[in-house]
């Protein structure tokens, strides 16, 4: 399993990352990216220390460890910076909280995360087809949620990623230890949004791709 979507309790999840690191080891995790939110309050502050954390811990790690981030409910109009910043403090990847149907963001949000270029568009909710197009486009992955509530926008998001050929990435958007999820169960999420078994496997490819694996 590989995770591309996590918080610690540098945002709103309940561990530090030395223990979430810790647990994702113990269930057999290959490759781990902290993504915790931020926006123009916390993102100097959180990035630099959820880097330290990976740089210490990925030296004896049993597993790759990297550290990104979350840009979450910021003004579409400030997108575009923000993934620069987020980038010039050293982030891995950076996502970009989408247009989930559970949350007030912003109208316009998910086509200013595409723009900017962010590497993935987190739970896009009801993504257009013109937005999609423009992923693919710019090389921006859309995901397929493990969290409930995002998750529910999935098949509909899988339908667009498979019309118009938009790589797809799977996150667990985890919080919580019970929140984190062996391949297993990212698999039946998956097929619970209508994708076949090739894509499906591609897009753990994709995932394991993005981090070097």
């Amino acid at each position: 399993m590989i995770d591309l979507h996590t918080h610690t309790l540098f945002s709103d999840g309940v561990l530090l990352p030395a223990e979430l690191i810790r647990r994702c080891e113990a269930k057999g995790f290959r490759g781990l990216v902290i993504t915790d939110h931020v926006d123009y309050s916390n993102i100097d502050m959180v990035i630099p220390n959820v880097l330290k954390a990976c740089r210490e811990i990925a030296a004896v790690s049993k597993i790759k460890v990297c550290g990104g981030a979350e840009l979450t409910h910021l003004r579409p109009e400030h997108i575009i910076s923000m993934v620069k910043r987020a980038r010039d403090l050293g982030a891995f990847i950076v996502l970009v909280h989408g247009e989930t149907i559970t949350e007030p963001v912003l109208p316009g949000t998910n086509r200013a995360a595409i723009e900017a270029g962010a590497d993935i568009l987190v739970h896009p909710g009801i993504i257009t087809e013109e937005d999609a197009r423009l992923a693919k486009k710019n090389g921006v992955r859309l995901e397929i949620s493990g969290r409930k509530g995002h998750a529910y926008a999935n098949g509909h998001v899988a339908k667009m990623a498979k019309k118009v050929g938009t790589k797809l990435v799977f996150g667990s958007d985890s919080h919580t230890p019970d929140d984190l999820l062996d391949r297993s169960r990212a698999e039946f999420i998956a097929r619970g949004a209508g994708m076949e078994e090739y894509d499906i496997q591609e897009m753990f490819q994709e995932a394991a791709t993005l981090i070097g694996l």
